[in-house]
């Protein structure tokens, strides 16, 4: 090992409470020092072993210290590491073809960025060079597409969805103006009255918003397929036909962020999953393998960016991220991993459906693939969201060595996303402790003793 890594890796409590006193965040939410980990596990600096249910911001895909990897990026890394974007090197020729060949037929040319955010941004540059002379954009209600200024200025975080002004609101003077048309979040219906089909009902919205909301036509209107931070909210095939018939009638380019869609909904992208198609689509998180990689894919006949510095970045194009980017595709494709996703996908949300009868306080499971919500609210008639208790089973979970995420603008949704390369045995040890959490804070009862929960004690081993 690196004598400097080696430092690092030995650092003691006291000189990591003297480094934290450097470092400032923007966000997250607080969590233990992690040091190593290995397949869909990581283990802290105390030794402690965690099973990670948000495959750390959703992003890693085959897990920790993946083999052929880790390869790859040995063997890459003596050649090249960075190269800046006016060079051609073979790994962007090459990922930019297979890009295209996992996205709808149509859609071939490819732009990369370093985040998601970036890539939004980049995707609203493609529908201003498109549609010149227009200035608006629409949004959905409660999405999140990232913390630049101008994708703050879609994300809920910027309004007050939450119960209070937060994020992006610090930033009003520079923040653009979205409208937003609702999501559709069935559960909690965000139009008045009753509709025989409601989450067209919310679609229609959007044609409202164009003649009576903005001034001039629409430039674009972006839509997350599914959405993750808003609660694991799905679309339905019909919203977004819907949305599509929209947007060409009134001529808006449309938009998909797919940054956290693509292969975890259990097909490559979300475009194939619903059969529908957009103008413009956005990956990132997963994209990279493990790296920081995002991309716009744009659709034959729309006008692409030239070279008059329209889309310039340092690092857009980082031969590493490529290279990871590429073998974890080939590997999702080998292994079948969007079969195991929606297998295992549906095996978790059939099991914590099958708990509704202990716990009606699980108001809806919501599942495509690998993307899962658990809402929980009161059973009464009003469906009160329980924040305070989904808070309160995450934190149980992590003592019990499973990582499960926030969701919701009000934080009332369990998120269970792990790798793509979970197994059923591993699913069960999930669903064991999600058992156990809930039994712990919705019902002050104890863990259940069952074959499950043992073989969770062997399976905390060390991380190796």
């Amino acid at each position: 090992m690196d004598s400097l890594l080696d430092k690092i890796y030995s650092l003691s409590q006291e000189e990591r409470d003297d480094c934290r006193k450097h470092v400032m965040l923007g966000g997250g939410t607080p969590g233990p020092t992690m040091v190593k980990g290995k397949g869909i596990r990581l283990q802290d600096v105390d030794g402690k072993s965690y099973i990670d249910c948000t495959s750390q911001s959703w992003a890693m895909y085959l897990g920790f210290s993946h083999p052929e990897i880790v390869g790859i990026i040995k063997d890459h890394a003596e050649n090249l590491t960075h190269i800046h974007q006016g060079f051609d090197t073979l790994t962007r020729l090459y990922l930019a073809r297979e890009i295209s060949r996992i996205c709808p037929p149509g859609f071939n040319r490819v732009s990369f960025t370093v985040g998601g955010g970036p890539a939004i941004e980049a995707a609203m540059k493609v529908a201003f060079l498109n549609r010149p002379g227009t200035q608006a954009f629409i949004s959905q209600y409660d999405s999140y597409h990232g913390t630049t200024l101008t994708a703050m200025s879609a994300s809920w975080h910027s309004t007050k969805a939450s119960g209070s002004y937060m994020g992006g609101s610090h930033f009003l003077p520079l923040l653009m103006n979205f409208a937003r048309f609702p999501n559709p979040y069935l559960l909690r219906l965000p139009i008045p009255g009753k509709h025989e089909y409601p989450d067209v009902a919310c679609a229609e919205v959007l044609r409202t918003i164009i003649e009576r909301g903005i001034n001039g036509p629409p430039t674009a209107v972006i839509v997350e397929p599914l959405q993750a931070s808003a609660g694991q909210i799905p679309a339905t095939k019909a919203y977004l036909q819907k949305v599509r018939e929209i947007c060409d009638e009134y001529g808006a380019i449309l938009i998909f962020d797919e940054i956290q869609t693509l292969c975890r909904i259990g097909r490559f992208t979300a475009a194939e999953y619903y059969g529908v198609d957009p103008d413009i689509i956005v990956f990132g998180k997963g994209l990279g393998g493990g790296l920081p990689l995002a991309c716009i894919v744009i659709r034959d006949g729309l006008k692409g960016f030239g070279h008059d510095v329209q889309e310039l970045h340092t690092f857009a194009s980082p031969t590493l991220s490529h290279v990871t980017s590429a073998k974890m595709i080939e590997i999702v494709r080998r292994d079948n991993l969007l079969e195991n996703t929606r297998r295992i996908g549906a095996y978790i949300a059939k099991n914590v459906e099958s708990m509704r009868d202990e716990f009606p306080e699980v108001a809806e499971t919501r599942q495509a693939g690998l993307h899962i919500g658990v809402e929980f609210a009161r059973p009464d008639a009003a469906l009160t969201p329980m924040p305070a208790e989904c808070v309160a089973i995450r934190d149980a979970a992590i003592k019990r060595g499973c990582i499960f995420g926030l969701g919701g603008v009000r934080k009332q949704v369990l998120k269970i996303k792990p790798p793509l390369i979970t197994t059923q045995n591993e699913a069960d040890t999930i669903l064991s402790i999600f058992h156990d959490c809930a039994a712990e804070i919705l019902r002050a009862g104890k863990p259940r003793a069952a074959a499950s929960s043992r073989k969770d004690n062997a399976e905390m081993a060390t991380v190796k």
